[in-house]
């Protein structure tokens, strides 16, 4: 009899091709909902991404129809029967949001490549990413207000970041739910391509995103997300402190004697 595969019991997985590292949320039958299983599993995954000196780039995406249907129900809604919210929810969210913070940390760029559903938490996944590709056919659900919460997962930081704090208001608030096309014109969403397209399209654009110099990539990332909230002079230090850290790469020192060779 054929072995069952070990991985189609784990709740999420993690693959590592060159300078390319995938996150894949593996509860399809749940729709990738996030429960503490995968909250573990997850804070596991970005920790040994964070340390991988060799990954450039990390893909998020989700198993099966959808990218990520959010917080779990069904254990949140036992947590309530049992006035045990606090516990149960306090510590999802302590290794889920440890995850989100690796992301947002991480010298490395997150690339959210979303398909079918991101509704509560998965919509707030795609985009505390530092950037996200989605397939035509994907739905994009804030899902806090209908049932009288406030966003978690990082939807307050990558959100509001992206499209200011009226927008994002709008978008959690009064928002049933919206089309890729409409997180596009939004600017959520960098690329939009046909759902059979999307693999495809996302190992393209990771690939594109790779080619940046280790050096030059963090320290944009890094200065990119501290920019809102750092007073001009001190971002201004920062980005000449940055930008001399990276012409001492070697990285740097080719690629101005490639160009420079060029110009003769």
């Amino acid at each position: 009899m054929p072995t069952p595969d070990a991985t189609a019991t784990e709740p999420a997985l993690l693959n590592i091709d060159g300078a390319i590292a995938t996150i894949t949320l593996n509860r399809p039958a749940a729709f990738n909902a996030i429960d503490l299983s995968i909250a573990k599993k997850l804070e596991q995954f970005g920790a040994d991404v964070e340390r991988n000196d060799n990954i450039r780039v990390l893909v998020i995406e989700g198993a099966g129809r959808a990218f990520c249907a959010g917080g779990d129900l069904q254990t949140i809604g036992a947590a309530v029967e049992a006035n045990d919210v606090n516990s149960v929810v306090g510590e999802l969210l302590k290794h889920y949001h440890a995850f989100i913070a690796t992301l947002r940390r991480m010298p490395k760029l997150v690339l959210a490549s979303v398909h079918g559903s991101a509704a509560g938490a998965g919509l707030s996944l795609a985009f505390v990413a530092d950037l996200c590709i989605a397939a035509e056919d994907a739905r994009f659900t804030p899902a806090y207000a209908k049932i009288g919460v406030s966003p978690d997962g990082g939807g307050t930081v990558g959100l509001a970041a992206s499209v200011g704090p009226r927008r994002a208001l709008q978008v959690f608030l009064a928002e049933d739910s919206f089309s890729a096309a409409q997180a596009y014109d939004w600017g959520l969403v960098a690329k939009v391509v046909p759902a059979v397209e999307l693999k495809a399209a996302t190992r393209e654009f990771a690939l594109r995103l790779a080619q940046t110099a280790p050096a030059g990539l963090a320290a944009t990332k890094a200065l990119i997300h501290r920019a809102p909230t750092t007073p001009i002079q001190a971002q201004l230090d920062a980005e000449r402190d940055a930008i001399i850290d990276c012409m001492q790469t070697d990285e740097f020192r080719v690629a101005v004697k490639k160009f420079t060779s060029k110009s003769k």
